[in-house]
């Protein structure tokens, strides 16, 4: 499969990824489908679910094994520590703050990336789901707003078998190798939503249609059907962000 000028050309993905990629490897098996669904070239908006803290590494792999450097709205705490954060920069992910009028600076700055033909990673649930099966639990708008915004393609993708690896806020299972699966859905048909993409029932109706899809997605990989409705994290006193305990 032929690699987009982004991975072709030499970057700072790099020397990570001879890094990354092998030490991945030793902990999950990794088996792509859908690999079809991710643009070759050009910007998109890829939004996966988001079960374990080990599960940003295996997405990273897997969107690079599939030809495309992988980008990501990360935690703008990750910034501050040492190496990691300079890796953060050099490869052009983009922050995310708490604080709603910051997360909009955000929103732009990922937007700035999709114009230069870049795609971006975005958790639509913001942090690790709170449902007790692992669900996809009820999602924020931000994918959905930056897709729409940019007139990007909205991929979904589901991700199954990372938390044999490293449980919801669990310990590192090691040495253990285990089968994950990853699927790039089909972009999705937002073309209703475009009319009114800046009404806040618009971006919800959106993410939800894009919550349900990756549900569908991932019944598909575990074999057993998915809940009728999202988790709603605050219906259960639960933290929005942050660790499950209060």
């Amino acid at each position: 499969m032929a690699a987009s000028p982004e991975k072709s050309r030499p970057s700072a993905f790099w020397p990570l990824a001879a890094v990354v990629v092998p030490l991945v490897g030793m902990f999950a098996r990794i088996e792509m489908r859908g690999v079809e669904n991710l643009p070759r070239e050009g910007a998109y908006v890829l939004a996966p679910n988001h079960n374990s803290e080990f599960d940003p590494l295996v997405i990273a792999v897997a969107v690079w094994r599939a030809g495309r450097a992988p980008r990501f709205l990360a935690k703008e705490s990750l910034f501050k520590v040492p190496v990691l954060g300079a890796a953060l920069r050099a490869t052009g992910m983009v922050p995310v703050p708490r604080t709603s009028s910051s997360a909009n600076q955000s929103i732009a700055a990922a937007q700035g990336i999709a114009r230069d033909g870049r795609g971006v990673i975005v958790y639509p649930e913001g942090t690790l789901t709170r449902d007790p099966d692992l669900w996809p639990m009820r999602g924020k708008t931000g994918a959905v707003r930056l897709a729409l915004g940019g007139d990007l393609p909205l991929i979904p993708m589901a991700q199954w078998g990372v938390q044999q690896i490293l449980p919801r806020y669990g310990k590192l299972k090691f040495p253990r190798r285990a089968r994950v699966v990853v699927e790039f859905g089909r972009a999705m048909d937002v073309s209703e939503y475009r009319a009114t993409a800046t009404q806040p029932a618009t971006l919800t109706r959106a993410t939800d249609a894009l919550m349900g899809r990756i549900a569908e997605m991932l019944a598909g990989l575990r074999g057993i059907p998915a809940p009728a409705e999202r988790w709603n994290p605050s219906a259960h006193g639960q933290n929005e962000t942050g660790r499950l305990e209060s």
